[in-house]
């Protein structure tokens, strides 16, 4: 049975940083592309950033530069480091694991498997 156990959120205010963590088991955790995607209140889920298998990253605009995704396959961990947040950085954030994709995508149809997610508050 695949598990993602998201931790890492909290609330700050704007210009701080927080740092998320999602621990995988019950999958070849390091043959699968990993992301990270979040849910403001009355929004539609949207991807943050990806990881692929060979370490290449995607990023959605809104965060590029001020977010950064790693993956540590020796701990079934995936990252994600949030740095200059925004109040409209306030959202529930989830981890997602591929049961088939390599490369890094924000395509939310690749993955069937997800964290029960995490709430980032950013403050003004």
């Amino acid at each position: 049975q695949v598990q993602l156990a998201e931790s890492g959120g909290g609330s700050v205010q704007a210009g701080g940083s927080l740092r998320l963590s999602c621990i995988a088991s019950g999958i070849s955790y390091g043959g699968n592309c990993m992301g990270w995607f979040r849910q403001a209140p009355g929004k539609e889920r949207e991807g943050v950033a990806s990881v692929g298998t060979g370490g290449s990253t995607t990023y959605a605009p809104s965060v590029k530069g001020r977010f950064t995704i790693s993956r540590d396959d020796a701990k079934n961990t995936l990252y994600l480091e949030m740095n200059s947040l925004k109040p409209e950085d306030t959202a529930t954030y989830y981890c997602a694991a591929s049961a088939y994709a390599r490369k890094a995508t924000l395509t939310q149809t690749y993955y069937p498997y997800w964290g029960q997610g995490t709430q980032v508050t950013v403050s003004s």
